[in-house]
């Protein structure tokens, strides 16, 4: 029965994919052809931001940390005001089509390229890594039973992405992420309202139990702490900067939009609901945490849903709703990665939209070899992921983003807030040298993080070293700003005023 319900699923998009992806051309793959309504790409962004990672992970965390990670939810939606006010102008009159175009007209073909190759890194290990969670727990709870693997499952849901975003590419993702968070959210508010009255809860009363089990504990005073509340507050805003206003992949969806004004309401509308959106699956997570605490369970962290969801006794709609559910978390951020790392490595490495010797059968081809190669390129990361997995993976999912968007931040930063040139063809060395410095910077202050066996000779070095040199300080969320800001110190020192004209 439930593997029915995922074929079923399945082929409603496939359904859609046809019809949206008719009379398609290059245009309609890369953006939509600049006619996506505001509404729907808005409301589609919130499962391509969310995911599977915010659906799996994001209630596991209120057991150790309550609604901390709400400070992170704030920021983002501070965030978006930056992308709306500053980002979107510059990329509307440009009428970009890739965003790292700017970089070239501003910094040159070596920072263009430079953007492009960290998105690309950036956004295939950020999707696959959702997409390796949400493969998990479907391979865990629903298909290990049936004796599907996790390797089947992988290459079906890949091959299922493929065929659904090959043609139609934007225009048809526009449609389908719509459908898909209709059912995430849904899915949301169903468990919760259902998990109230099997508690015998109504809003009040589970507050109070929040309270009592220490599930409400929201801003974090301690500096020292990863925590901070000015830190999660900060760094979320420029997660939001980097992660959706510099990526191709959330910002190929919005310049689909047909003009500015409509494309900023997008973005500050999208802001706000997935800020309301995070703090219900935050409710989500406590109300899991004290069914399983009342029933004698032992779950927790990234397993505790799915858990409860398929393993608890309770009624089968709940097992089929938090399905959907997942399912519909898990598309919105690979089928839109895919079609965005097709685009970018099209159009920026490739120079797609420059081949003039090109007809636009040639073109077409290109592309479809490109997005096949991606998917191939996404198989062999889930399967790394499933080798280093540690049971919390949205700590990585953050880790990740802090190193490979921070470059991007730093290029960007440096293009609009000052009006200096490079010297030379330095932009890749110099955000390479940036990650390098800003890794082993995290590395001597959380060497835990990297090596879970802490016995041996260099584990134990770099342990004493990170105690004499941070003392008590961890860096968290904010090695992302780290990050940008060396980026943009190294850029700044090597380069030189611009030429005056006479």
């Amino acid at each position: 029965m439930l593997l029915f319900i995922i074929l079923a699923y399945f082929a409603l998009l496939l359904g859609i994919a046809f019809y949206t992806s008719r009379h398609s051309n290059n245009e309609s793959f890369f953006i939509g052809n600049r006619k996506s309504n505001w509404l729907l790409v808005s409301f589609g962004m919130i499962g391509t931001s969310l995911s599977g990672m915010t659906f799996i992970s994001v209630p596991g965390t209120v057991g150790k940390g309550g609604l901390e990670y709400f400070q992170v939810a704030i920021g983002y939606w501070l965030g978006y005001f930056i992308v709306a006010y500053v980002l979107l102008p510059v990329y509307y009159r440009m009428q970009l089509t890739s965003i790292y175009t700017y970089l070239e007209a501003r910094l040159g073909i070596n920072a263009y390229k430079t953007g492009a190759l960290f998105f690309i890194l950036s956004r295939t290990l950020g999707a696959t890594l959702r997409l390796y969670l949400v493969i998990k727990v479907l391979e865990a709870f629903v298909l290990q039973g049936m004796g599907i693997s996790f390797e089947l499952t992988a290459i079906v849901i890949l091959a299922l992405i493929v065929l659904y975003t090959l043609r139609g590419g934007v225009k048809t993702i526009v449609w389908t992420d719509t459908l898909q968070t209709t059912f995430m959210l849904s899915a949301l508010v169903i468990v919760v309202v259902y998990m109230l009255r099997e508690m015998g809860l109504d809003i009040s009363s589970l507050w109070a139990s929040m309270k009592e089990h220490n599930y409400t504990h929201l801003f974090v005073t301690d500096y020292h702490k990863p925590g901070f509340f000015l830190k999660q507050v900060i760094g979320g805003a420029f997660i939001t900067v980097a992660m959706t206003g510099l990526d191709q992949e959330m910002m190929q969806k919005n310049i689909s939009v047909s003009n500015l004004r409509d494309a900023k309401k997008n973005m500050l509308l999208f802001g706000f609901v997935q800020m309301v959106v995070v703090f219900i699956f935050l409710l989500l997570g406590a109300l899991l945490y004290l069914y399983a605490g009342s029933r004698g369970m032992d779950a927790a962290g990234d397993a505790l849903f799915p858990t409860i969801a398929v393993q608890s006794g309770l009624p089968f709609f709940i097992t089929v709703i938090f399905l959907i559910g997942l399912v519909s978390a898990l598309f919105p951020s690979a089928d839109g990665a895919l079609t965005a790392l097709t685009s970018s490595f099209c159009i920026d490495i490739l120079g797609l939209k420059r081949r003039n010797d090109w007809d636009e059968q040639k073109k077409a081809q290109v592309r479809y070899r490109v997005h096949f190669t991606f998917s191939a390129v996404f198989l062999l990361f889930i399967f790394f992921f499933r080798e280093v997995d540690n049971g919390s993976l949205i700590a990585i999912l953050l880790k990740v983003a802090g190193f490979t968007y921070g470059p991007l931040l730093g290029l960007f930063a440096f293009g609009i807030l000052t009006r200096r040139v490079l010297k030379g063809n330095t932009a890749f060395a110099l955000c390479l040298t940036a990650l390098l410095l800003t890794l082993g910077l995290d590395l001597l202050n959380n060497p835990e993080f990297y090596n879970k066996d802490t016995s041996g000779y260099i584990a134990q070095s770099l342990i004493k070293a990170s105690a004499r040199y941070c003392g008590n300080y961890k860096i968290g969320i904010e090695l992302l700003i780290i990050n940008a800001a060396l980026t943009f110190g190294l850029l700044y020192a090597c380069s030189k005023k611009p030429a005056t004209v006479v």
